[in-house]
């Protein structure tokens, strides 16, 4: 299976969800865009991690497991989001030490917040992205002209509060058709909302499988 690069866009806070919060990764060579629901800590630690400029005045844990690898000399080499069952998202740190890799389980939201320390690339895998990537679309502009992007609230500072909730409940969308879940998620990523279209991707993933 092939490996497709990611990067960061950044933390949105859900507009219809108090203390919810979604990761939105960037395909590298496309137009995808992979929203992970995460935890208020694991989005303060990935926040701060963004701001270069923002130090806190002690480490936060991920800062710690970082001053512990530098210590023993072991070094993060990238992260790898190889599993997607029932809408949670499985990750594997991939690690070196005296040129020994080693492979470690965590949350996605740790091993992101990890990969950002240590300058690591992360990766998911092409199915994976296949099955819960989701499509901006760009409203088409007059013949012969390039479209423009909208504004984008991710990149906004409004987008990293602190406070939140690692499971995020709410509307249920099992009563929806396949065709309703599609409409519904079409309507969700041009909103922008981007919390409730991951929910709405992963009811019609389990849908699918």
């Amino acid at each position: 299976m092939s490996l497709v690069k990611l990067t960061i866009k950044g933390i949105s806070y859900s507009q219809t969800q108090n203390g919810a919060y979604a990761l939105i990764l960037n395909e590298v060579d496309g137009e995808r865009k992979l929203p992970i629901v995460i935890g208020a800590f694991e989005a303060q630690s990935i926040a701060i991690a963004l701001e270069k400029e923002i130090r806190p005045p002690r480490p936060l844990t991920h800062d710690l497991f970082k001053n512990f690898a530098d210590r023993f000399d072991i070094v993060v080499k990238q992260v790898i989001i190889h599993k997607l069952v029932d809408g949670v998202f499985f990750s594997s740190i991939i690690c070196e030490r005296d040129r020994i890799e080693e492979i470690i389980d965590a949350r996605t939201s740790d091993a992101i917040a990890l990969a950002l320390r240590f300058n690591a690339p992360i990766f998911t895998y092409k199915n994976i992205l296949d099955k819960a990537g989701i499509y901006l679309k760009i409203n088409p502009t007059e013949e012969g002209k390039h479209p423009e992007e909208s504004d984008d609230p991710l990149t906004s500072p409004e987008t990293f509060g602190l406070v939140g909730e690692e499971k995020v409940t709410g509307e249920s969308y099992t009563q929806y058709s396949l065709a309703e879940l599609y409409e519904l998620l079409e309507a969700a990523v041009q909103n922008e909302d981007y919390e409730k279209a991951a929910k709405i991707r992963d009811e019609v993933s389990k849908r699918e499988s």
